[in-house]
């Protein structure tokens, strides 16, 4: 009886030993050993941040009390030396996360930020997304405007003063800054700066670089980035995870595709016509939608091109694509009365404009969170034999 007893509790460990194995001993649930100077540091796997597309932001995990965070420029691989020189980033751009109420050191050269923040100012509508797709805009105390602003929360928060308008970008006021209270402000650095009088109010200022990534899903991305701040990095992961699944199920489907129609893209203003360079990552949806784009430069913003250079390029290119703020119904009638030269297109004449109008559409406020969706809607028109018959776009669609 007593052998038997004994072969039982001995049976009952051994199968309890892979559960006890995958135990975190330091009682984090779903906790995972990462290597931090060679000694084991325990942190919830669900909620570590590790950007797999995003170029302009890393993660370094001390304890479960600091992360060091460092931004920088994703095309800076990119620039040549005199650019680098003109690149000015106007802000401290390594920072220490620190849980509220650690006491924990951080190293030098780092700026000490306490997380998870609770208040803070975002300056682009690309930064908006972000808070949107984290269900956070209770963190958002100002922003700058609302012009071809759609989001009804927003726009209510705004309305009752939970948010403030602090001005446009090199017209920021001040005061409003400080109204608003933030704990750190997400910026967006270009050269030409505007931020002196941010800087004077001693509040941190936190690069947000999500529209110099130059894949779709790089962009994306940059809502880990947020998260690392506002205390969300398991809805982050969980939010990426599934925008990522979707868009490479539907690139996928225009992998295989053997005819890739020409696509351009751009208007004339101003006797100037502005498109994307050849490795922006319009470039690249359009590629990942089963089309070829016309300009194969390594441009990775935009370029200015006068009308007969443009027209050297596309002029029989099969789709041209159209992102405006038209008032009204944009329509062939007002292209062509825009710039009479403009019916000479092929893409023109065999009615293949693939139009999106902001002023319907809130673009910036959701495409930088929805790759997979502007991607389903280029493959719908690109190739509207992948698609289910009954595809209803989001953003853009072939013009009538």
């Amino acid at each position: 009886m007593k052998k038997n007893t004994c072969m039982t509790v001995a049976m009952a460990f051994l199968l309890m030993l892979p559960l006890l194995a995958g135990c975190s001993c330091g009682g984090q649930k779903g906790g995972k050993a990462v290597e931090v100077n060679g000694a084991p540091v325990e942190v919830d796997s669900a909620e570590m941040i590790r950007p797999d597309y995003a170029k302009g932001f890393t993660v370094k995990y001390l304890s479960d009390d600091v992360r060091l965070v460092e931004v920088g420029d994703p095309q800076h691989v990119l620039k040549e030396s005199d650019e680098d020189e003109d690149y000015d980033m106007p802000v401290d751009y390594r920072f220490a996360l620190v849980r509220k109420g650690s006491k924990a050191d951080v190293p030098e050269g780092y700026k000490r930020v306490e997380v998870p923040i609770e208040r803070t100012i975002c300056m682009t509508s690309l930064q908006l997304s972000n808070f949107t797709a984290l269900d956070a805009h209770n963190v958002i105390r100002g922003i700058t405007g609302t012009k071809n602003l759609f989001d009804e929360d927003i726009k209510e928060r705004v309305k009752n003063g939970e948010i403030v308008k602090i001005g446009m970008e090199g017209d920021f006021d001040p005061e409003l800054v400080l109204a608003a209270n933030p704990e750190v402000i997400f910026i967006s650095p270009f050269k030409r700066g505007g931020y002196d009088a941010i800087k004077e109010t001693g509040v941190t200022l936190v690069p947000h670089l999500g529209y110099k990534e130059l894949e779709p899903l790089g962009q994306a991305e940059w809502m880990k980035f947020v998260a690392l701040f506002i205390g969300k990095e398991k809805e982050a992961n969980v939010v990426f995870e599934g925008i990522r699944k979707r868009y490479e199920q539907v690139r996928k489907l225009a992998d295989g595709v053997k005819d890739r129609p020409t696509v351009f893209s751009g208007e004339m203003h101003g006797g100037n016509w502005y498109a994307v360079g050849g490795r922006n990552n319009l470039a690249q949806l359009f590629r990942d939608a089963g089309a070829d784009y016309i300009i194969k430069d390594e441009n990775t913003g935009g370029v200015n091109l006068e009308f007969e250079q443009m027209y050297a390029m596309a002029a029989n290119a099969d789709y041209w694509r159209i992102l405006n703020s038209f008032p009204g119904n944009f329509s062939y009638e007002a292209l062509e009365a825009s710039e009479p030269r403009n019916e000479l297109f092929k893409a023109f004449k065999d009615r293949h404009v693939v139009y999106c109008n902001m002023k319907q559409t809130p673009y910036y406020e959701l495409t930088p969170v929805q790759p997979d969706v502007l991607l389903k809607d280029l493959v719908a028109i690109f190739h509207p034999e992948l698609v289910e018959t009954d595809y209803q776009p989001k953003f853009y669609r072939l013009l009538k």
